[in-house]
């Protein structure tokens, strides 16, 4: 006889998981240096070249102060510089600085290391599976989203 499943129960378990997969993630990426939460700003900095704290705030999709709490701590590690926008004086625009982009790589080789090591538990067929999952998820948490909005 099957079991009985219910959604909420498989999504307040799908929550955890993740949050626990974070947490392991962000332990390993700690220990090469940069928290996930600090990789992310230096992603986005790598990505987009010197960005005003504004546009990274609107990128990382976070509140503009807790970008700039970020990055005042990340230029006193030397891993970002920031300085005054000649456009608009009132703003700052960062930039990667050499030891950003070095620690950003460590950190993200732990992280990726850590991801394959959990992944690779379900195999190929498994990892198949889970993608078509997330790819059903995503539609619906984007069209509810969109609902929302409207």
């Amino acid at each position: 006889m099957p079991r009985r499943v219910e959604a909420a129960e498989v999504g307040l378990r799908c929550l955890s998981t993740a949050n626990r997969v974070r947490r392991v993630v962000d332990e390993r990426m700690v220990t090469a240096g940069l928290s996930l939460a600090r990789a992310k700003v230096l992603q986005a900095l790598a990505r987009q070249g010197p960005s005003r704290q504004n546009e990274l705030a609107a990128t990382l999709d976070t509140a503009p102060r807790t970008v700039t709490q970020s990055l005042e701590a990340l230029e006193l590690d030397g891993l970002v510089e920031r300085e005054l926008d000649p456009a608009d004086r009132r703003c700052k625009i960062a930039t990667l600085t050499p030891a950003g982009s070095a620690a950003l790589a460590a950190a993200l080789r732990a992280g990726e290391r850590e991801l394959q090591r959990i992944f690779s538990a379900i195999g190929r067929q498994g990892l198949a599976n889970l993608e078509d999952v997330l790819d059903a998820i995503d539609i619906e948490v984007s069209a509810s989203a969109v609902e929302r909005s409207s």
